[in-house]
Formats: C-alpha cells, sequence, structure tokens
C-alpha cells in the first residue's frame, strides 16, 4: 500500500505494485490522471506499508521522485510486460514511474505491537 496525502489534507491510500525494487528503493508505476500524481507532486512525503501473509510488516517512509533515468526507465518497461500491453510504448505521455527514496524503514513481526528499526538500512 502507498500513502499519501491529498490537498485537503487527507490520508490516502491505495495498493500499488512496484514494477523494480533496488533495495529499500521502490519504483512504482503511475498514470498522470491518477489522483496521486497531484498528491505527490504537492507533497512528494510518502509511505510504503507491505503485509505478508504472517501478518509481518515492513514500512518504508520516504520520498517519491519522478524517474528520469532513460536506462533504468528503459529496464523497467522491458522487464514488465503489464506495462508494455496496457501503455503500448515507453514513451507513452501518461506514464510515470515513481522512484521512491527510503527516509527510514521500520519491520514488525507479527503482532508484535512495535517495530524495529531496520539497521541494515542506510539512507
Amino acid at each position: 500500500m502507498l500513502a499519501s496525502v491529498d490537498e485537503a489534507g487527507q490520508p490516502r491510500v491505495r495498493p500499488v505494485s512496484p514494477v523494480r525494487v533496488d533495495g529499500f528503493t521502490i519504483f512504482v508505476a503511475n498514470l498522470r490522471r491518477y489522483g496521486k500524481t497531484r498528491e505527490l507532486a504537492a507533497n512528494p512525503r510518502c509511505e510504503l506499508c507491505y503485509l505478508d501473509e504472517n501478518h509481518d510488516q515492513v514500512r518504508i517512509t520516504g520520498t517519491a521522485h519522478i524517474e528520469s533515468d532513460a536506462a533504468v526507465l528503459y529496464a523497467i518497461w522491458e522487464s514488465n510486460p503489464l506495462l508494455r500491453r496496457y501503455l503500448g510504448t515507453p514513451d507513452n505521455p501518461e506514464l510515470i514511474i515513481y522512484r521512491i527514496e527510503p527516509a527510514r524503514v521500520r519491520f514488525m513481526r507479527e503482532w508484535a505491537l512495535e517495530y524495529v528499526e531496520v539497521p541494515a538500512f542506510s539512507p
């Protein structure tokens, strides 16, 4: 799930699927017409939360940046058949790839009731 904040200050959470993962840096595909585009343009601070089938959680607090590196964008495009199927070409003007740079990473084992800072994380 990705959390952002809308123009009224209301938190918004939605499911996302990463299109690339590089350590704790997460890349997420988006369309320009989606609400998160406006939200992240106004306030790029966001948080990702992953929950597995055992209810273990990883929370990545960070900042969303629009990815502009052509080699990274090409690699994401080539590795993702859904992007190719629905968007046609990598230069589709609707496509935005966000790179979420982590500032904090926390983990909680199922019902432990406390998050643990991930010690191997270094922003």
